[in-house]
């Protein structure tokens, strides 16, 4: 019996900013479990639009993610306010990476918060993220302005910009249905609903409801509660022991991960996945901080714990056992780290050190 593995092909996209540089040092401590792997590199955002026609997301992207079914990407800057979408919205929406996984886990031992151990499931592809927005003072915005105003019977300014908030029975069912068979599969004993009902009583409400009725083909077998979303984010920060699994509509999601975030000790070591029917993309939550590119100062460790979720997504267990468990020795020695976790190291440095470790089991 032959013992060569089959090459996995990974779609990599390096990011702008300091995107390469953090996926640099995944791919070095990816590699350095000794898998074989093969990147596909792809590049993405807005260094590439001149060379695709203003495109930030080119077909070829799109069409290597879909080759391999796999795909891990550095961040790329969006601008605020102006400027093309998110690369990353598009990305999600295009693939139908219908769903969002963030886990919030307890690493660093001088973090206030400690034993935090959930996950998050944001949806991915509906709510104010899916773009139906008209710009303040066009055409179509005045039309959709009279249009509203007719049809709800309450008076909206002339001079508002207006943005669409879809949410689907079938969208909330899907990622309600995630969230509950990730508990299953990951030995989590409850779920959480987060959501604003009690305001937004026909979207947010049908979150719930669906939810609601979700919960009930997993009776006995997983618990399921619902929270207010700003209620969550005050129990969050009180006591975040009491919760395990959260699914949320994706404007809720974006924000409650940064704050879980937050309860692990900053951006700088929060993972994150996008996964659909057909594939994933993994990535870390952070930005990408162009102010320091080229610089080797940022913290690696997002992305390389992004790298671990798309082993596991990979069904390589035991290789992703190994990238957490030098991280967490990495930052339990406390010998080199970045300088947001108070340490005076690079970002190869930590990369280097995580990897050295992997190789060491």
């Amino acid at each position: 019996m032959s013992n060569v593995q089959t090459k996995l092909r990974i779609t990599q996209i390096p990011g702008d900013g300091t995107g390469p540089e953090v996926s640099a040092a995944m791919r070095h401590v990816i590699e350095a479990t000794g898998l074989p792997i093969e990147w596909d590199i792809q590049e993405a955002g807005a260094d590439v639009m001149p060379k695709h026609g203003g495109n930030p997301l080119p077909d070829d992207v799109l069409e290597s993610i879909k080759r391999n079914g796999v795909g891990i990407k550095g961040p790329l800057t969006t601008p605020v306010g102006t400027g093309f979408r998110s690369v990353n919205v598009a990305l999600r929406q295009a693939l139908d990476l219908y769903a969002n996984v963030r886990p919030v886990t307890s690493l660093d031992p001088k973090n206030k918060f400690q034993d935090v151990d959930l996950v998050i499931v944001r949806e991915n592809t509906e709510d104010l993220y899916a773009g139906i927005e008209f710009e303040q003072g066009t055409r179509e915005d005045q039309e959709a302005i009279e249009f509203l105003s007719k049809l709800s019977g309450k008076k909206i300014r002339s001079d508002a910009a207006i943005g669409i908030k879809p949410i689907s029975i079938f969208g909330s069912r899907r990622i309600v249905k995630f969230a509950f068979d990730y508990a299953l599969k990951n030995g989590r004993k409850k779920v959480t609903a987060v959501h604003k009902a009690n305001i937004m009583k026909y979207t947010d409400g049908l979150f719930l409801k669906v939810a609601q009725e979700v919960a009930k083909e997993y009776e006995g077998r997983i618990a399921f509660e619902d929270r207010i979303v700003d209620n969550m984010c005050m129990q969050l920060v009180i006591k975040p022991e009491l919760y395990d699994v959260l699914v949320l509509p994706n404007l809720y999601g974006d924000i409650v991960s940064d704050l879980g975030a937050g309860l692990m000790g900053g951006l700088g070591l929060a993972p994150g996945g996008n996964i659909g029917e057909h594939g994933a993309v993994f990535e870390p939550v952070h930005g990408s901080a162009p102010k320091y590119a080229g610089q080797n100062k940022v913290n690696p460790i997002a992305t390389i714990l992004s790298g671990a979720m798309m082993l596991r997504y990979l069904d390589k267990q035991a290789e992703a056992e190994k990238v957490e468990r030098a991280v967490r020795e990495v930052i339990l020695e406390g010998k080199t780290l970045t300088y947001d976790m108070g340490g005076h190291a690079g970002t190869r440095e930590v990369g280097e050190a995580i990897a050295d470790r992997v190789r060491s089991y």
